[in-house]
């Protein structure tokens, strides 16, 4: 299977995880992109850091070749 380019996969709306922690800290992931995920002192910053976390790590996917998950279309 042949992955698409950067820009189509930094496009998908990927379902975003958001929780604060008991240390006040904000944890932001992306569940279908295994380990993507981090932090921020508040929901903005955490939400930021996101989405270098995504740009890394599919960037990271397409350069080793790793199959990148694709979020289901939502129906309307």
């Amino acid at each position: 299977m042949m992955n698409k380019p950067l820009e189509y996969y930094l496009s998908l709306p990927y379902t975003i995880e958001l929780t604060p922690d008991e240390d006040g800290v904000w944890v932001a992931s992306i569940p279908l992109l295994k380990g993507c995920f981090t932090q921020g002192d508040s929901r903005e910053e955490a939400l930021v850091m996101l989405d270098e976390a995504k740009a890394l790590w599919l960037e990271t996917a397409l350069e080793e070749s790793i199959s990148i998950p694709e979020p289901l279309p939502v129906a309307h």
